[in-house]
């Protein structure tokens, strides 16, 4: 890792140049920002994908739910399509990208958006939604074009952004500086909540200022479900931190996933299984007929007695167009689906958003 850096470290330099030099035209006005009437919450972080920003997205779709009507906005990564966008049920990720698709499953009340360029997008939905009450951005840090009037940044405990460099030497796509435009500061993926004296380390390292709000969020994992019909398989839905061992009838499973950061579902359903063997492709990865057939013979080989292949729901969005007639139609295909909770006064970060919300100069 040590060398990789110093053999990037030219290149890295380069690119933080060219972030300060973007900052700075923004800082002074050269660049302009837009702040929208109606009420923005943006969810990001300084690295590559991995941090959660989906499952924070969708509990502040839940911490918000007596305020309607509500929106959602991300780019839409990996769709084919173009342009600004509503997410229908009915959609495949080719056409509104895996993790949208996923939100809108599961709030079909709320409007959810696709579109690359933030302002023009949310212009849009003011226009088609009427009277919307607030509108949850995804991967929106990075669009100074925006400004957003409650920003939440995130980082995970086990790579926090102090600790990681900027691409190509390491995975951080942002200067660390740009913590400071975040309300919110929240430490996911933690193994659970950190003693007093720890989250006060925790503020020092991460270098917050006086007003930035600092929480510690942990994940809470499904009973894995039926892929079709979408039905438990065997136990109700986990509620404790990490999940508790569940009877699924089998003994081993086999997970594949494309998300950035599997590690801790490896780790939980090892919690649950005798055996796991996980198969990773790169995040948001298309699926193809290939790709389930090879899934399908290593399923078919890899352990004796029972046995469950095992994915999650943002890698089930992207299954829905090609596994009708693939190899894995009619194997035992179970998708496992996460929340993230704050482990540090959930009530204040609830108030928090709704007073965000509440209170905003076109709602009071």
């Amino acid at each position: 890792m040590l060398l990789r850096r110093i053999l990037l470290s030219p290149f890295t330099l380069l690119h933080g140049i060219i972030l300060s030099i973007r900052h700075a035209l923004f800082n002074i006005g050269v660049f302009k920002s837009t702040r929208p009437a109606v009420p923005t919450i943006a969810i990001g972080n300084l690295a590559l994908g991995g941090t959660g920003k989906t499952p924070m997205m969708e509990l502040v779709l839940r911490t918000l739910n007596g305020y309607r009507p509500l929106a959602t906005l991300s780019r839409g990564y990996g769709r084919r399509t173009t342009g600004i966008h509503e997410v229908s049920s009915e959609d495949g990720a080719e056409r509104s990208g895996d993790e949208p698709l996923q939100v809108k499953e599961h709030f079909p009340d709320v409007h959810v958006f696709v579109g690359a360029d933030r302002v023009k997008a949310i212009a849009h939905i003011q226009q088609h939604v009427p009277g919307v009450r607030a509108i949850v951005l995804d991967d929106a840090l990075q669009h100074r074009r925006l400004n957003a009037g409650l920003n939440i940044l995130l980082t995970t405990a086990r790579r926090p952004y102090p600790d990681d460099a900027l691409m190509p030497a390491g995975r951080l796509r942002d200067l660390r500086t740009r913590s400071k435009a975040a309300q919110i500061v929240v430490v996911t993926k933690c193994s659970g909540l950190p003693a007093e004296e720890e989250q006060r380390r925790w503020r020092e390292r991460l270098a917050l200022a006086h007003g930035q709000e600092l929480f510690f969020a942990g994940i809470t994992y499904d009973a894995a479900r039926n892929h079709q019909p979408a039905e438990p398989v065997g136990g109700p839905e986990r509620t404790g931190l990490g999940g508790e061992p569940g009877d699924t009838g089998s003994t081993a499973a086999l997970l594949f996933t494309g998300i950035a950061d599997p590690q801790p579902l490896v780790l939980h359903l090892q919690r649950q299984f005798e055996r796991v063997e996980h198969i990773a492709f790169r995040d948001h990865h298309a699926f193809t007929p290939t790709d389930l057939r090879r899934l399908a013979d290593v399923f078919s080989s890899f352990a004796t007695g029972p046995k469950t292949l095992i994915t999650t729901e943002k890698d089930a969005m992207r299954l829905r167009s090609v596994i009708s007639g693939s190899a894995l139609e009619g194997l035992p295909l179970a998708v496992i689906g996460m929340r993230t909770v704050i482990l540090n006064e959930p009530e204040r970060f609830a108030d928090l958003l709704r007073r965000h919300v509440a209170t905003h100069p076109t709602h009071r």
